[in-house]
């Protein structure tokens, strides 16, 4: 026989925060950095139905950035909009306080639709020697510079976890992933950089 509770519960007395591997801190593997960037927002913005004119303008009076092509990424003024799906992109960028979506909504006036990402994703910047022999062997994108060079942007699947690897520069990467499997990708990434150089 089962009973019903009868009482009433608060879960406003409950408070949830991010746990961050942060204290991991940075990780260096014979002059290979492996960044942890918590210190970067992530805001999605969405394109409303016939609103593509109206959004490309505000986020270049706003921003001063280009809407990214497919397989590219735009900067300026210390933010970059990574291009995530048709009519979606993502805009990264450093910002102090926990209040980046309304940030960015409030610049873009309605112009687009906005979803605070910076919790449910992570963000790790990658570089050294290693970096195209340790992505290699866990990255199914052709990363060489002829291929996938600067501000360039791709989604992939990165030892079965998906990824978006921005191109920071040559052998200088930016990697997002679900922040749910935030320790099995980090993991999975030192593995490669101490494979390939063991």
């Amino acid at each position: 026989m089962t009973s019903t509770r009868r009482e009433s519960v608060n879960v406003a007395d409950i408070k949830l925060t991010a746990a961050t591997l942060s204290a991991v801190g940075d990780i260096d593997i014979a002059g290979n950095r492996i960044i942890i960037r918590d210190d970067l927002s992530l805001v999605s913005v969405a394109t409303p139905l016939g609103g593509e004119d109206a959004l490309k303008k505000t986020l270049t009076a706003a921003f001063g950035l280009n809407i990214p092509a497919a397989t590219l990424s735009s900067t300026a003024k210390g933010m970059r909009a990574v291009s995530m799906a048709p009519d979606a992109m993502l805009l990264i960028f450093a910002h102090a306080t926990p209040d980046a979506e309304m940030h960015v909504r409030a610049k873009l006036g309605g112009a687009g639709y906005t979803t605070d990402q910076t919790d449910s994703m992570l963000a790790i910047e990658v570089s050294g020697p290693a970096t195209m022999a340790a992505m290699e062997r866990i990255c199914p994108l052709d990363l060489h510079h002829g291929s996938f060079g600067k501000n360039a942007s791709g989604r992939t699947v990165m030892q079965h976890m998906a990824a978006t690897i921005i191109a920071l520069g040559d052998a200088h990467f930016l990697l997002l992933t679900a922040s749910s499997s935030a320790k099995s990708f980090l993991h999975a990434l030192e593995k490669s950089y101490r494979n390939v150089i063991s």
